[in-house]
């Protein structure tokens, strides 16, 4: 059903009209002359407008005048008039509408005309969707790979999940699968059919998220010369996954948070309401506890977006994976003519423990391919760290509901607290690739932005 405004300067017309309309199933507002009309129509968005053409203020011509000269998405708009004339008709379909009624009409005229009109307006909203999504391409959700316990313990998590409407946050260090996990989520859940759309928060600088989020106006700020549709709304009765929703800044925190409460929303510099259906899923490699508790995170946010949890655990603490996923992996690197692992290079992969989890292996296993002779990918091929296992220092950092934090010695000792430990895995990975930012942000599988605030965060600024 549509929702409709209906503008005329006789009151019981206007209300018969608005009751009929709304026996129907419509969502009827009413207006007594153009200049009311149009303070609603900047208020809120409507699909069709039933306008009269002779009213006091602004008569129905210069209201649709106006709609087409400063409004982007005006909505279709029937002409209603009881002083009809050729150039009136003429004039009002120049300037776009949609069509013509003379009184007395019908109400069943009245009503195919405004259903008509109805399926033209939530055409246009639908393209222009399509092509908002168009400009994000996403791939395909690939195999997720996994013989350990732990992952088919996070499957069985999915699979329960999925089928509901309950916000999940996906936890886990960098490069473990968090997005894949979004993914295959939402294709088992009954919106597999609509957008899956996804956003880096540490991705973008912290004035262009807000835009990028919910959208803005034109002339909202500088460079903004046209409406931007926001992800919320490219993901309308689908799915928004917030990758390092902690990386948010706080000011945007609780916008984000009364979005989600109220199913609705602002354009940037826009006064319309925006209401959407959007399933939320989220991910951090952040504990959020922790975050809470350094106050970079809002406690009644996490409430919202932690709905149910999904834990995934890195990928030293899972070696029965290693294998098969290193052979999934070179499938995708090398096609039909990837090369085989000899058994010692497997033994090396498996011991060796992931500091960027997958997507560090992936990185690994892509120099093998490059150097692999014969066919095979021996110890020769693999990077002298992996060959020796001389990985750095690593803690496996667990907690729980509380926020407490439990550490387990990998090699040397490391520091039990979570920021040092942080602090003390991007120092290493900086050593590593003797302090070059932008291969210490792939090594550790994360935005070259998000290292960028952490070297300010633990002052490492310079070497």
């Amino acid at each position: 059903m549509a929702k409709l405004l209906v503008v005329d300067d006789e009151s019981n017309l206007r209300m018969v009209v608005q009751k009929e309309m709304s026996r129907q199933g419509h969502e009827v507002g009413t207006a007594s002359d153009g200049e009311e009309a149009w303070e609603k129509l900047e208020e809120q968005d409507y699909d069709v407008l039933l306008c009269d053409i002779n009213m006091p203020r602004l008569d129905g011509i210069a209201l649709l005048r106006r709609m087409r000269e400063r409004s982007q998405h005006p909505p279709e708009v029937i002409m209603l008039t009881g002083q009809a004339t050729v150039e009136t008709a003429i004039e009002a379909m120049k300037l776009g509408a949609y069509d013509y009624l003379t009184k007395p009409y019908r109400i069943t005229e009245l009503a195919v005309l405004v259903t008509q009109a109805a399926d033209k307006q939530k055409l246009k909203i639908d393209n222009q969707r399509l092509r908002a999504q168009l400009e994000r391409t996403h791939s395909s959700m690939p195999e997720i790979i996994g013989e350990s316990r732990q992952m088919k313990e996070i499957l069985r998590l999915v699979q329960r999940v999925a089928h509901s409407d309950t916000s999940v946050l996906i936890t886990g260090e960098s490069g473990t699968g968090k997005e894949l996990i979004a993914q295959a989520i939402h294709r088992l859940s009954p919106r597999n059919s609509r957008s899956f759309v996804d956003l880096n928060c540490a991705a973008l600088q912290d004035t262009l998220l807000e835009s990028e989020l919910f959208g803005h106006e034109a002339g909202a700020f500088s460079g903004a010369r046209a409406r931007k549709l926001g992800l919320f709304e490219m993901a309308d009765s689908g799915t928004l996954f917030l990758d390092e929703i902690m990386e948010m800044p706080a000011a945007l925190q609780s916008k984000l948070l009364r979005a989600l409460e109220t199913r609705s929303f602002f354009r940037v510099g826009g006064v319309k309401k925006v209401d959407v259906d959007v399933r939320l899923l989220a991910a951090t490699n952040r504990n959020p506890q922790q975050s809470i508790h350094d106050g970079v995170f809002r406690a009644d946010l996490l409430y919202r977006v932690n709905s149910f949890e999904i834990h995934i655990p890195p990928l030293r603490e899972r070696r029965e994976d290693i294998e098969p996923l290193a052979r999934h992996l070179l499938q995708k690197i090398a096609g039909p003519s990837a090369p085989d692992l000899a058994p010692s290079a497997i033994d090396a992969l498996t011991s060796y423990s992931w500091t960027g989890n997958v997507r560090h292996l992936r990185n690994c296993l892509e120099r093998a391919v490059l150097l692999a002779d014969n066919g095979q990918i021996t110890l020769k091929e693999l990077p002298p760290d992996v060959v020796n296992n001389k990985s750095e220092p690593m803690v496996s950092v667990s907690y729980n509901s509380s926020g407490e934090t439990s550490t387990t010695s990998f090699q040397n000792s490391a520091p039990a607290n979570l920021r040092d430990v942080e602090r003390q895995q991007i120092l290493s990975a900086l050593e590593q690739t003797s302090w070059h930012r932008g291969k210490t942000a792939e090594l550790l599988g994360i935005s070259p932005s998000t290292l960028y605030r952490r070297l300010r965060e633990y002052d490492l600024d310079s070497r």
